[in-house]
């Protein structure tokens, strides 16, 4: 049994957090990089130009990665 990076789990979970956001908001969620404690990603879909996309970013997205990774210090938004 191949076990999987540590890398390869935040995706997996980014993952499945886009694809709930895909399924019910029409946005997504892209990991780009995981750069120490900073977990780097672009938001896409029904998320560009909404106002709560700060809330998606920092409450959503940020809120679960760190439940499941509290060593990410961070989660931003790289375009």
């Amino acid at each position: 049994m191949i076990q999987a990076s540590y890398e390869d789990s935040v995706r997996a979970l980014v993952e499945q957090i886009s694809a709930y956001i895909e399924q019910f908001h029409g946005g997504k969620v892209e990991m780009i990089a995981l750069e120490g404690n900073i977990l780097k990603v672009r938001l896409g879909g029904a998320c560009l130009g909404c106002p709560l996309l700060p809330a998606t970013l920092h409450g959503w997205v940020e809120g679960t990665v760190r439940q499941f990774f509290p060593e990410i210090e961070r989660v931003v938004e790289v375009n």
